[in-house]
């Protein structure tokens, strides 16, 4: 399929129920109120319709009827508070992923050490762990393969948001991808750059690059590259001749429970808007108590200082003597009375807990992983820890899946581009790819675990050695087992004598201490 048609509705209609998720989606990912606001409130407010949107069914409907959807009441100011949850679910996702990169293995030594530069090169753990916090707010994540001699000479990798691109499926095969970037707009004309990968006949990936001017829900008639000067030398077909799509698209979690059937994944705040909108409506409730229960002083009028005509009056609250007023003592106007209302803190706060708590639960994760439950003191031991957080470790082993199959396709393609596109002698091959613990035992434990054992004489110098280093490969055990043998040989007092030395006040075998007094 070529580029799109001109004039066509944009985004295409097939896919705006997946981008409007998205876009709400997104608000809470960035976490500004404004947006939420215009998502839940004024974007419904301008709904062609002759029923108010509360009355309304569906999304708009369901949308209108949350807290933020609420409109601020006039002659007051907006004081809703918003508290970042969906933020802190991103952020942990990616540190669950990537807080320790995924090791890449290639069998050719040339190609591993090619690889180990480009990753180098390209900062790929850094774009690992910002692609996996988009991904876990919007459902996904795209990972773009592209180049610019003029710019590295070595092959780009680039992080492209879900809200931003239009896939194609295959039986479950990405087959084609359409991204557009809004170039510029000024109200009623809007300039998109649209750039879409596909395969050739042959099955290797080319890119098409096209601008339009449209408007902001027609994509308009295209203009050429030449058109902007962002885009001014860029090629409309790009063909690198390497085999597959140039960019791979990597779903958060499966399957979408909101589009059944749809490869798109699904965000990790899915079903829990509801909870998420009830939060910040408890700690802003908390915040207007705190608010209200400001002290105030309620005094008779007589005791306030004329500031002069229709300039109102004020009281000195640091002034220590007040005229006698002619007022009867059991008036209740007798006197100054402090007005402080209580704090609900618990109330809120164990609402607030437990609706935190539902919130990451909903997202797959344990509480323990956000801080939210208790801990014991001490020492903790990594068995431990699995054991508290086992669905967040969970979640992480099935997250890490999709990212395994991502770049099993993805690191083929930047070392294809790299050897047709900067002549580098690398073999374009499929990596095998090993994830690091996401706990680490404590080294002390480890230590002692082996103590014990070769206490016992239950395991072997290589078995111990495993167990205290359990990230080294088949080679540095073997040497870390020859080292310690010969520490071992080493302060061995027979081994020290050499042979045929006797330390003093031993025998050899089958000599006599008498034969030995003899000899002195």
């Amino acid at each position: 399929m070529p580029l799109p048609q001109p004039g066509i509705p944009w985004p295409p209609p097939q896919h705006a129920p997946g981008l409007e998720r998205m876009r709400e989606h997104d608000a809470w990912f960035c976490g500004d109120p404004d947006r939420l606001t215009e998502v839940y409130a004024n974007r419904l407010a301008n709904h062609p319709s002759n029923r108010p949107s509360q009355y309304r069914g569906g999304v708009t409907g369901r949308l209108a009827r949350w807290w933020w959807g609420e409109p601020t009441p006039l002659g007051e100011k907006r004081t809703k508070l918003h508290i970042p949850v969906a933020g802190d679910l991103a952020t942990g996702s990616a540190d669950l992923l990537f807080s320790e990169a995924p090791q890449l293995t290639f069998e050719d030594g040339p190609t591993q050490d090619r690889w180990d530069e480009l990753a180098d090169q390209l900062g790929l753990h850094a774009l690992l762990c910002e692609s996996a916090e988009v991904q876990a707010a919007l459902g996904g994540v795209y990972l773009r393969v592209g180049w610019d001699t003029a710019l590295a000479d070595h092959p780009l990798l680039s992080v492209v948001h879900a809200d931003r691109a239009l896939p194609e499926w295959r039986m479950g095969m990405l087959r084609a991808v359409t991204l557009w970037t809004v170039l510029g707009s000024d109200g009623n004309t809007v300039i998109r750059h649209v750039e879409r990968h596909e395969l050739d006949p042959n099955g290797n990936g080319i890119v098409l690059h096209q601008v339009y001017e449209g408007t902001e829900a027609n994509l308009g008639k295209p203009i050429g590259t030449k058109a902007h000067p962002e885009t001014a030398d860029m090629p409309e077909i790009v063909d690198p001749n390497v085999p597959g799509l140039l960019i791979d698209y990597v779903p958060n979690m499966r399957p979408n429970r909101a589009d059944r059937g749809s490869q798109l994944g699904r965000s990790d705040y899915d079903g829990a808007e509801p909870l998420m909108d009830a939060l910040d409506e408890v700690y802003t409730s908390w915040q207007r108590d705190i608010r209200l229960a400001k002290a105030r002083l309620l005094m008779p009028s007589a005791y306030m200082t004329s500031l002069g005509p229709g300039k109102g009056s004020a009281a000195d609250l640091d002034r220590e003597i007040y005229q006698q007023l002619d007022i009867p003592p059991t008036s209740d106007a007798a006197g100054i009375t402090l007005a402080q209302f209580a704090i609900r803190v618990d109330e809120h706060q164990a609402t607030a807990q437990d609706y935190m708590r539902r919130i990451v639960e909903s997202a797959g994760y344990s509480a323990q992983t956000f801080g939210l439950a208790g801990a014991d003191g001490g020492d903790v031991t990594a068995t431990e820890i699995h054991a508290r957080e086992r669905r967040s470790f969970t979640t992480r082993g099935k997250k890490a899946n999709y990212w395994t199959y991502a770049l099993r396709r993805l690191a083929p393609a930047l070392l294809a581009v790299d050897a047709a596109i900067f002549e580098n002698k690398s073999v374009p091959s499929v990596p095998d790819i090993e994830w690091p613990d996401s706990v680490s035992e404590q080294l002390l434990v480890l230590a002692q675990s082996a103590q014990a054992l070769r206490a016992a004489e239950a395991a072997s110098t290589e078995t111990l050695v495993r167990i205290v280093h359990p990230d080294w490969d088949d080679e540095q055990v073997t040497e870390e087992v020859r080292l310690i043998d010969e520490a071992s040989a080493l302060t061995d007092p027979i081994t020290l004598q050499g042979p045929g030395k006797q330390q003093p006040g031993t025998q050899e075998p089958g000599q006599s201490a008498e034969d030995d007094q003899g000899t002195e």
